[in-house]
């Protein structure tokens, strides 16, 4: 989870190479994922849930892969996001769409699968508008509020959503497979127990420590 840092730290002042790198990286994440968003609605209202593979699949598969930056980004302290939180939710998403979605595309036109697309969409455009404009000191007010309070609504749908595209595979094509592959659907499936505890109470606790105070905004 892509997170901004103070211009100062690490020595970097001023619009240095890693705020550049940051801006841009956030930029085109945000269109990138505002492009999925776009194509699974319009797919939908124009055929349903079994357009949307066909519209967006590819693109959507490679749009969240490269989010395994993000995971370099904790790691190597690019950013001051936390490195389990962050392992957990990009793993867990590239689980979906190279562990279910990729290898079962049936699944793909059952309406979870949009479901699990526009929660995710709607949720990174938020975040990483708001971590550019973080680069530049200026969150407006109404995006600090979307960063820290749309998850209220769009993890639960996200984390269901994902849940259900699981059990669908578990239901006949996992076995398809490899003969142990629900066995390790079944204990993903048991992890986001404790996963999704995690992922939502750190994000309450962020939404109480940043609405408590004033974002700066131009």
């Amino acid at each position: 989870m892509a997170k901004s840092t103070s211009p100062k730290r690490g020595g970097d002042t001023g619009f240095g190479l890693r705020k550049a790198y940051l801006v841009f990286y956030n930029s085109a994440s945000a269109i990138a994922w505002a492009t999925v968003l776009t194509r699974v609605v319009s797919a939908y209202a124009g055929g349903g849930a079994p357009a949307v593979p066909v519209a967006v699949d590819e693109f959507a598969r490679n749009t969240q892969s490269f989010a395994v930056m993000e995971i370099l980004h904790a790691l190597t302290g690019t950013v001051p996001a936390p490195f389990f939180t962050t392992l957990i939710q990009v793993f867990s998403r590239i689980l979906l769409m190279w562990g279910i979605s990729f290898p079962f595309p049936a699944l793909n036109v059952n309406p979870f699968y949009s479901s699990m697309l526009v929660a995710w969409s709607i949720t990174e455009i938020i975040r990483y508008s708001f971590f550019v404009f973080k680069q530049f000191d200026m969150v407006p007010g109404f995006l600090n509020w979307l960063r820290y309070s749309a998850f209220l609504i769009l993890y639960p749908i996200g984390i269901s959503s994902e849940v259900a595209m699981i059990v669908s595979a578990l239901r006949g094509p996992a076995l398809t497979l490899h003969e142990y592959y629900p066995y390790a659907l079944i204990s993903i499936l048991l992890g986001y127990v404790p996963g999704s505890v995690i992922l939502y109470s750190h994000m309450l606790r962020q939404r109480k420590k940043n609405l408590r105070a004033k974002p700066k905004t131009k």
